[in-house]
């Protein structure tokens, strides 16, 4: 992949108004370069093409991505991680953490959190792994590890989610409150038995934001 191409051609598309915009919605932690959604992914589809063709991930692209100034660049890593999941091991898992940990917020966090879903699905002795996340200081790492089961439907391992919801109850964060009730809502799509009861039995330790995001469908 030539990612010298796809930066030059992603900068070309500037827009300092959008860039103040796009950086005031994300608190101005990061600087943007005004580059919306539907014309970075229009513009990095073409270098993902190639790059899927290889079928093995290429980290100094990523690392290069993650240091950036620009935001988009971020985004891009993210995106390309997504669509290279099927080629990830292992190993990958501590790269993956650094970039969730490094210039850490919900937009990277959540795109990175479905990665690491499909390496844990590939490799269920990672389980553990994700136990402990759930319990880390990391608010991050709390949040991919509750997250990571997202949209796995009747594939969910109830059990590790149960856990991983428990060793996060009784607190004040809101990312991982919201977490917890976007989880606890997705699954509701296909078992609205289980989140009822779930959220009956710890009704007096779930925040009201877990109980009306994850009671949304049922």
């Amino acid at each position: 992949m030539n990612s010298y191409d796809l930066f030059e051609e992603l900068e070309s598309n500037a827009d300092k108004e959008k860039a103040i915009k796009m950086s005031k919605y994300m608190r101005n932690q990061f600087s943007f370069l005004g580059v919306q959604a539907t014309t970075r992914k229009k513009i990095s589809t073409v270098y993902f093409k190639e790059a899927k063709k290889k079928k093995l991930i290429d980290w100094q692209f990523i690392n290069e991505c993650w240091d950036k100034p620009y935001r988009e660049a971020q985004y891009i890593a993210t995106d390309y991680l997504n669509k290279m999941k099927d080629f990830l091991v292992l190993e990958d898992v501590a790269r993956i953490r650094v970039l969730i940990e490094n210039k850490s917020w919900w937009d990277t966090v959540d795109g990175l959190h479905r990665v690491i879903g499909s390496i844990v699905f590939n490799f269920p002795e990672l389980n553990k792994m994700m136990i402990e996340w759930s319990l880390d200081e990391s608010i991050w790492l709390r949040r991919v590890a509750i997250n990571h089961q997202m949209y796995r439907k009747d594939r969910m391992n109830v059990e590790l989610l149960e856990a991983i919801i428990v060793n996060n109850l009784g607190q004040n964060e809101f990312f991982i409150n919201k977490a917890i009730g976007w989880v606890l809502r997705d699954y509701s799509k296909v078992n609205p038995e289980w989140v009822e009861q779930f959220i009956k039995t710890h009704k007096n330790n779930l925040s009201q934001l877990s109980i009306s995001e994850g009671s949304k469908y049922i």
